[in-house]
């Protein structure tokens, strides 16, 4: 194990054990989730924009 991958604590050694949390972010390989989580994702974030953009135009326009 590389010294960036071990953890700094037992806590955090216990939290990874337990809860299967990557060590490093760089492991976590989102391009392998299921399509259909990948898609709920995708919609969520196309939902809050288009709500974001929404919000802004409308009070602009009060």
């Amino acid at each position: 194990m590389k010294e960036e991958d071990k953890p700094f604590n037992d806590v955090i050694d216990h939290f990874n054990k337990i809860e299967g949390n990557a060590t490093n972010p760089k492991n976590a390989d989102f391009n392998k989730l299921p399509k259909p989580l990948k898609y709920i994702g995708y919609f969520m974030i196309a939902f809050f924009s288009i709500s974001l953009i929404l919000i802004i135009i409308l009070s602009l326009l009060n």
